[in-house]
């Protein structure tokens, strides 16, 4: 696929997705990047990607939903229904990939930005960076994964605080509620996420997507399904090459060398 709203950069088993409209100075989320993040979330689940940094040009990360394209749309619930589908299958894809998902939050996050954000595995913002739901201020309800992710975040009261009175987060309150990882000085953004997936393109790919699946269901599933998930994903990672290399190079006090397999 020829992308128009995003750039896709894959270097040393770092995938770097650039939101990048130049015809929306906010970046803003219409059908056809919903589209093209899709199309990214499956290529990202090859085994050449071990990280993934997700960020923008401009000086916001991405200010929510394009309303002007969905105003526009002759059915507005068609168009809509669409739109967060597809947007939903791309989200899906990258929540699903064994890689690591880093956010290099450039701006402001707002709307199907704050969203996209939530559903990164590791978030790094701009000092300068502000977070804000925004949906309900243009009569909406959330979509992007936002309601799955928030309240797991910062906890229900709070999640509902930013879906009903659109508070503004700066980034160091942000990082307070826990929607944060690390707030950083605004130009070294990209270097802190380089760094970020550098580290983590070199670890075991297979036991970090395990990772994620296993805290995906951590507040749905009960005690014993849990378990039951423990037991098959560490049995399951001594079928992979780094599981056993990892536990040799334990043992003989090295360094372990993992090829992501």
């Amino acid at each position: 696929m020829d992308y128009e709203t995003l750039r896709l950069e894959i270097t040393g088993g770092i995938a770097t997705i650039t939101l990048d409209r130049e015809d929306s100075p906010a970046n803003a989320l219409n059908a056809r990047m919903a589209e093209e993040l899709f199309d990214i979330g499956v290529r990202c689940g090859a085994p050449d990607v071990r990280a993934v940094i997700v960020t923008s040009n401009g000086k916001m990360f991405c200010g929510g939903g394009d309303l002007a394209e969905m105003d526009a749309a002759p059915d507005k619930h068609a168009h809509l229904t669409r739109m967060a589908t597809v947007l939903h299958a791309g989200l899906i894809r990258l929540a699903r990939i064994d890689a690591p998902v880093i956010m290099a939050v450039n701006g402001t996050a707002g709307g199907g930005g704050f969203s996209l954000v939530l559903s990164g595995d590791y978030v790094i913002a701009s000092e300068r960076a502000k977070f804000v739901s925004a949906y309900t201020s243009s009569g909406l309800t959330p979509d992007g994964s936002s309601t799955y992710y928030l309240a797991k975040h910062v906890g229900l009261l709070r999640a509902k605080e930013l879906m009903l009175t659109n508070r503004v987060l700066t980034a160091d309150e942000a990082q307070a509620w826990g929607l944060v990882n690390k707030v950083v000085p605004t130009e070294t953004v990209m270097d802190e996420a380089r760094a970020m997936a550098q580290c983590i393109a070199s670890g075991p790919t297979k036991a970090f997507g395990g990772v994620k699946r296993l805290l995906d269901t951590a507040f749905s599933d009960g005690l014993e399904t849990q378990l039951d998930r423990e037991t098959r994903s560490i049995a399951d990672m001594m079928r992979t090459a780094d599981g056993p290399a990892g536990i040799a190079a334990f043992l003989a006090k090295e360094t372990p060398r993992f090829e992501g397999k």
